[in-house]
């Protein structure tokens, strides 16, 4: 794989072309670039041993079009650049024809892609962004759209710049839900500026796709969700090309090229026959298909057009507003988090709130009604909205995004691969545990610790009262990475003074004495529970020490150490199922101390009720925490 490269101009004869403003583009060239490209794919999986050749050969023509005839916009000295277009592989899988795009454009070397799914290239199995031209992180089916739904949104309603987002769709990926609440969300804000291409292959894993070669029935769905749908031959430049002309050209509607295609085309050994996803070819097929594939000019390389030197206007940060709760009244950790979005919000003019038709519970509608223009409604689509978040973090926005703890459950996958994208994301689920009350378990966010501790360098917060809430949001936004913050539904007292801070990582000693014998960790609405046993049990001439746990992750162990110094056990008491909860967090934070400790946690299946009823029955109350701390003594 050695040669001097030569660039490809548009000066070359073949057939031509006439793009809309007057560029020339020859097929016959496009043709040239598709073949070295399969001739790519083809080389580096069967080198590396892995891979899914045939995925990526069916889409070869597509993507080539869309890089090398000029409608793809991108400076690729500078992927940072704001007004590049954005491509996404959706179908992370042909990971081999991305790679294989970019060592087409000559960004890449072609000792560089043999790496490919070697330990330590960042040439991966699926695209991450160890590789600087990887938006974000894929794979996982069904994410890409709603990334590029995000990153559109960017472009059209904050920076206001003319990218466009591009996203590879694999056929057999668009049975997942959240494929379709991104298209939903798409034609409901107008994007324009989103182009999805759905390679229709036909065939998936282990034999034909729910809709084969149905591409009116692609069509007809898509469409009726109010998208502008072409159909094409995906391996003719002739229909290819025209169809990104209309796409471009697009006012009002998102566009869908549904493109027809074979899978493994180009390798007659391969094309259109079951069996052969993820499979790569042995040596001995790779001089075959070489062969079928005929002469490959292994020393062009193709050109992208420039983007426009536009960029969004700077927004200059101020400093966030005053805290207002002097009047001590009692004000739900939900209702906070709502005021702390708008006061930060001229210190962080990069947030962006986004909401799953809960605002009027979440509190998110405070922001919205002082900021609407950095406010998305996503509605009841959570999955979608997290990949949304996705794609606004990953063009420089803070997004923070809400609803019922319970709902991020099921978007649990998005945000699993959002760490691998190294998102900037804030979460923010309300109405968390039993003390929600009469709505029942169906209601209860009781899993969302465990789940958010188990996201690598997460940080989980789960503040008690107001004034601990705003802090913890301003920390939160400060931070980078992905952040969880707990919120509950009924009003908590005031606890803090309005200049405490809560630093990432630390906890308050509320009571501490040296009479102490038993140490009780609380968080959220279990530390005004265990400050009223507190009150009680020093009537009895029992004395505890009371720390609230506001940050759940990280521990400082050290620290926690320090502070349990002196007394006999440890119980934790937490609005939340044991398994992965605060328990489990004190007790690895202390591993390897001989302090016994306790938990107190929700062990049943809840009901509705009211809040101190259900506190009550699953013995995470006042009266639960006295009768434990006198059981340990």
């Amino acid at each position: 794989m050695k040669g001097k490269s030569k660039r490809i101009s548009g000066h070359e004869e073949g057939t031509i072309h006439l793009r809309h403003n007057g560029r020339l583009v020859y097929t016959e060239q496009l043709e040239k670039l598709a073949r070295l490209v399969r001739f790519f794919i083809l080389s580096c999986t069967t080198d590396a041993g892995s891979g899914h050749p045939t995925s990526s050969l069916s889409a070869a023509d597509l993507l080539t079009g869309l890089m090398f005839a000029g409608f793809f916009r991108y400076d690729a000295d500078n992927p940072g650049h704001p007004n590049n277009d954005r491509l996404i592989f959706s179908k992370g899988h042909a990971s081999p024809l991305f790679y294989s795009l970019w060592t087409a454009a000559g960004i890449i070397t072609e000792q560089e892609l043999m790496t490919y799914r070697k330990f330590g290239s960042p040439l991966e199995g699926h695209p991450t962004v160890s590789f600087r031209y990887a938006e974000a992180a894929t794979g996982s089916l069904g994410q890409g759209l709603s990334i590029g739904v995000g990153m559109a949104l960017n472009a059209k309603y904050l920076d206001k710049l003319p990218y466009r987002t591009y996203v590879l769709l694999g056929d057999s990926e668009m049975s997942e839900g959240s494929q379709w609440e991104a298209i939903q969300l798409g034609s409901y804000y107008g994007l324009n500026n989103l182009v999805g291409i759905i390679d229709v292959n036909r065939l998936g894993q282990r034999g034909q796709t729910m809709y084969g070669c149905d591409l009116e029935g692609y069509s007809s769905r898509i469409a009726s969700f109010g998208w502008e749908t072409i159909v094409v031959n995906g391996h003719n430049f002739e229909e290819i090309l025209p169809a990104y002309d209309r796409a471009v050209e697009s006012r009002d509607k998102p566009v869908m090229i549904i493109a027809g295609t074979i899978k493994g085309k180009g390798v007659p050994m391969v094309e259109d026959k079951n069996g052969w996803h993820g499979k790569p070819l042995s040596r001995e097929q790779l001089d075959q298909a070489l062969k079928d594939l005929g002469p490959v000019d292994i020393s062009i390389r193709g050109e992208m057009a420039k983007p426009e030197q536009l960029r969004p206007e700077t927004r200059s940060s101020g400093n966030a507003g005053l805290l207002s709760y002097g009047d001590g009244n009692p004000v739900a950790t939900r209702k906070a988090y709502g005021n702390a979005l708008k006061r930060i919000f001229p210190r962080f003019p990069d947030m962006v709130v986004l909401d799953a038709e809960v605002s009027n519970s979440t509190f998110s509608e405070i922001f919205r009604d002082a900021y609407p223009d950095h406010f998305f409604e996503m509605f009841i689509a959570e999955q979608n909205m997290v990949g949304a978040a996705l794609g606004l973090s990953c063009r420089g926005k803070i997004p923070f995004v809400s609803t019922f703890a319970a709902f991020f459950t099921r978007a649990f996958d998005q945000i699993r691969m959002s760490q691998y994208t190294e998102a900037n994301i804030k979460i923010s689920g309300s109405h968390a545990g039993v003390s929600i009350g009469e709505d029942g378990p169906s209601q209860m966010g009781l899993e969302d610790i465990a789940m958010f501790r188990s996201v690598l360098n997460s940080v989980v917060l789960y503040p008690c009262d107001a004034i601990s809430t705003e802090k913890l949001v301003e920390e939160a936004a400060l931070h980078k990475g992905i952040v969880y913050i707990r919120t509950t539904r009924g009003n908590s007292p005031i606890l803090y003074g309005q200049h405490e801070e809560f630093p990432i990582g630390k906890f308050k000693v509320l009571k501490q004495s040296a009479d102490d014998s038993v140490t009780i960790m609380a968080a959220g609405v279990t530390v005004f529970e265990t400050l009223d046993a507190y009150a009680e049990l020093v009537k009895k001439s029992i004395h505890i020490r009371v720390v609230d746990l506001y940050c759940i992750k990280p521990i400082d162990s050290g620290e926690l150490r320090r502070a349990i110094r002196g007394t006999r056990a440890v119980i934790t008491v937490e609005d939340h199922y044991e398994a992965g909860g605060i328990g489990e967090a004190v007790r690895s934070a202390l591993a390897g101390d001989p302090i016994p400790v306790y938990s107190l946690a929700v062990r049943k299946i809840p009901k509705s009720g009211k809040p101190g009823e259900l506190l009550d029955y699953e013995e995470i109350s006042k009266n639960a925490i006295i009768r434990k701390v006198e059981e340990v003594l």
